[in-house]
């Protein structure tokens, strides 16, 4: 089957590795754009990005996560934007939601030549007193709780290859 949106779907990896420069603000916009056209239950759009290109607060951020991991090395790979997904526990459906904001966000990333990886730990980090302190100091309502996180950037080298499919994963009735 050719049709571009289907090759970028499969052709997409989680990058591990990026480069220093940051990322464009017309990438960032689209990347951001196609994180608010996600799924998301009853179409609710209860789901809230925050995307960190400051290296002062991406720094704190990866710190925060790293202590969380238990180790000091950078959970978010050295990319130099942070997207922070965020939702709102008013649906019940808010894990789901911002996984597909995530989900759809390294899709778009991918079609325009960018990197990511979904980096977990969020809601960790944003239940934590100092967690909710950024949010409020940011203007993010309250009652949002973390999904997870998009490590956004440059790749630095070429994409890992797709490893081989596990059989028996498909039932057809």
């Amino acid at each position: 089957m050719e049709n571009k949106a289907y090759e970028t779907i499969l052709g997409r990896r989680s990058i591990r590795s990026f480069q220093t420069k940051q990322v464009a603000q017309q990438e960032l916009d689209a990347v951001l754009q196609a994180g608010l056209y996600a799924p998301c239950g009853m179409g609710s759009q209860l789901v809230t990005l925050v995307a960190v290109q400051d290296p002062e607060v991406r720094s704190k951020l990866s710190a925060m996560n790293a202590a969380i991991m238990g180790t000091d090395r950078d959970p978010y790979y050295g990319a130099p934007t942070i997207v922070v997904v965020l939702a709102s526990t008013e649906r019940y459906t808010w894990v789901e939601d911002g996984s597909c904001a995530l989900t759809v966000m390294m899709e778009a990333a991918h079609a325009l030549g960018l990197g990511s990886c979904w980096i977990h730990r969020a809601r960790e980090m944003f239940d934590s007193d100092e967690g909710k302190a950024m949010l409020k100091a940011w203007g993010v309502p309250e009652g949002m709780r973390g999904v997870g996180a998009l490590a956004l950037g440059y790749p630095a080298g070429a994409a890992p290859k797709a490893p081989e499919r596990k059989p028996g994963r498909v039932f057809k009735i």
